[in-house]
């Protein structure tokens, strides 16, 4: 066990803390709840940061809950966007709920006891509350000038703020309140562009029911060249889910980290302690080409997320990329991971007939297969000893057959180093 708030300082992940949050942690076990944002099935690795803070405060003695939610993904939240967002059907957000439950199982522990943790879906306490009995019951307490006033509100006022964006801060308000009332909920966690909202939680609490409630938020992360973290640099998103971004995928963002993000994200994303994390920093500074922070990081995380076989298959599938390896490391892949290793790499479609009759390199490299733009081009760099087949250097007399399928299905085409082609079977 250890102390909550003492543990979120050395990793750096407090933003904002409302005064006597520590005292009543020290005093009780005590019940908290963070929101997750059900627009979509997956949960990505920005959400692996509030995911954290549940895990940590599971392991701090105390009684997480997840609340996924139904009725306030029906409405959209302002924090820190710049325009309305579309909102989503009652199928779609069960579908997406469903998703996320399982993944939020994967990290907090559910039967443990009094600490035990539990998903909460705002939709169960607002489906059957009416716009006019919300109003009066739970309007009544806030004022326009108290709403007006918050950062998420102020921010949208000169691109327009719907009504329905405008009485987020209500709905996430009233959840405190309910969860508070019900749950016995006193603290709210969340992310630092949340703290308005939930200091909108913590004053109906105080006004509708005379009670105490408490805030803690976490620092927004970027990372160290000020691009947005979680994403590639193609600008998609990388998902916990798997079939959204592959284990490999996932493993390579977390490698290809700096060494100052590198530095933040073992702190914040792995469950490694104090000790451990300054000697491990200590030896990648002495050694920074060794990359071991990264390597720390990436597996911690990706055991976690995906599974330890899952790390395994990404290594290996690393070392075939970037490292020495030959026609059997490749012949080891599943078709599904070698698309995972070669993401992205440009491919074109040949006939099976092609590859059952040979098919000359030449042919293969250009006119058939459009690696190179012709077969002069092709003649160089075979002369050059710069293409590989499947991990295997060619002549210009080469000829494919059946026998260079992997998975009856691909072709790998090399250029020196890193210049990558695949030839698929249509």
């Amino acid at each position: 066990m250890n102390n909550f708030v003492e543990e979120l300082r050395w990793r750096g992940m407090i933003h904002d803390i409302m005064p006597g949050t520590e005292e009543l942690l020290e005093k009780e076990l005590t019940t908290a709840y963070i929101g997750f944002d059900p627009t979509s099935d997956s949960l990505h690795i920005g959400s692996l940061v509030q995911i954290m803070i549940l895990v940590h405060f599971q392991r701090g003695g105390h009684k997480p809950l997840a609340l996924v939610g139904g009725a306030t993904g029906m409405v959209g939240d302002p924090s820190g966007k710049s325009k309305e967002r579309n909102l989503l059907s009652a199928d779609v957000l069960t579908h997406n709920l469903n998703s996320v439950k399982a993944q939020l199982e994967q990290f907090l522990d559910f039967d443990c006891g009094e600490t035990s943790a539990e998903i909460v879906n705002n939709y169960d306490w607002f489906k059957e509350f009416n716009f006019l009995d919300f109003i009066r019951d739970v309007g009544k307490h806030i004022t326009v000038n108290y709403m007006m006033s918050k950062d998420s509100v102020k921010s949208r006022l000169e691109t327009g703020l719907s009504f329905t964006e405008f009485s987020y801060q209500l709905v996430q308000g009233y959840d405190f309140y309910h969860l508070n009332q019900h749950k016995a909920c006193k603290l709210q966690l969340g992310g630092s562009d949340q703290w308005g909202n939930i200091t909108t939680g913590t004053e109906l609490i105080r006004r509708m029911s005379g009670g105490e409630a408490y805030a803690i938020t976490t620092p927004l992360l970027k990372r160290a060249d000020g691009t947005k973290f979680g994403k590639t640099a193609e600008g998609e998103n990388i998902w916990l889910d798997a079939k959204k971004t592959s284990p490999y995928k996932f493993y390579q963002y977390w490698m290809n980290a700096s060494d100052d993000d590198a530095k933040n994200y073992v702190r914040i994303f792995t469950l490694l302690g104090k000790e451990e994390i300054e000697k491990l920093e200590e030896e990648h500074n002495e050694a920074p080409h060794l990359r071991l922070l990264q390597q720390a990081v990436a597996k911690d995380i990706t055991c976690r997320v995906h599974s330890v076989e899952a790390y395994d298959i990404a290594v290996s599938a690393s070392e075939i990329l970037f490292g020495k390896s030959t026609k059997k490391d490749l012949l080891s892949l599943s078709a599904a991971d070698f698309l995972s290793v070669f993401d992205g790499v440009p491919q074109s479609s040949i006939s099976i007939l092609d590859i059952k009759e040979g098919l000359s390199v030449i042919d293969a490299l250009a006119a058939k297969g459009g690696f190179l733009k012709s077969n002069g081009e092709a003649r160089r760099e075979l002369k050059g000893n710069a293409i590989s087949i499947n991990k295997e250097k060619v002549k210009e007399d080469y000829i494919l057959s059946e026998s260079d399928l992997l998975n009856d299905k691909f072709v790998l085409l090399q250029k020196g180093k890193k210049n990558y082609y695949i030839l698929a079977i249509d």
